[in-house]
């Protein structure tokens, strides 16, 4: 092998260890054996086990980063078709990369501070705020809320997107899992109250005045 090919060989490798046993629970003699190099090969390449493994994470961060931000920046399309656009983009990705997203959804922060989960989420959500306050502002519905509507958005998207990758041998399809996805997003924001309270039973009387007493 070249050593681009080398070093392409080792990255494969050592995407697949790292998802089925997280970095912790993968060694550079794992690596090394798997790829019939010997560790100082891995060394050379990558100074070491963190070194590969921020380099397997930074290459699926910017894969499913760029799939969904293509997506919600999507010329013409409404608010509905972004939702959807959005779903696809996430299922797609864990589809066609389930090593990937398991590596990535379990947490990289400690090999690359900048390319965990959360911190592609929050990037989702944010811009997925300015499409909610344009949706909010025409109707009565307060802007100012779009952030925190935003957050419930993502976290529907993603948690569900986990619970799929655990779940796809069970017949579900992906185009079922995202027609359902946006169902429950949309048709609920259709239907939002302007000023939502909790149907919470108040205590009987006697309940209430001891706990005042």
């Amino acid at each position: 092998m070249t050593r681009a090919e080398r070093r392409e060989q080792l990255i494969e490798v050592a995407r697949g260890l790292f998802a089925e046993r997280g970095v912790d629970g993968t060694s550079v003699e794992e690596i090394a054996a798997h790829a019939e190099v010997s560790k100082p090969v891995v060394y050379e390449h990558f100074g070491g086990k963190e070194g590969l493994y921020a380099v397997v994470v930074d290459r699926e961060v910017r894969a499913l980063h760029t799939a969904i931000r293509t997506a919600l920046t999507t010329p013409r399309a409404g608010a509905r078709r972004l939702i959807e656009l959005g779903t696809l983009a996430l299922l797609d990705y864990i589809d066609a990369c389930p090593d990937g997203f398991l590596i990535i959804s379990r947490g990289s922060s400690a090999a690359s501070p900048e390319g965990s989960f959360a911190t592609i989420l929050s990037d989702i959500a944010s811009r997925a705020e300015d499409l909610l306050a344009a949706e909010f502002s025409k109707t009565q519905l307060d802007p100012a809320l779009a952030p925190m509507y935003a957050q419930m958005l993502v976290g529907l998207v993603a948690l569900t997107g986990q619970w799929w990758l655990d779940n796809r041998d069970h017949g579900l399809a992906k185009d079922v899992v995202a027609a359902h996805v946006v169902n429950l997003a949309w048709n609920g924001m259709r239907h939002l109250e302007i000023s939502p309270r909790l149907d919470r039973p108040r205590p009987p009387k006697d309940e209430a005045d001891g706990v005042a007493g």
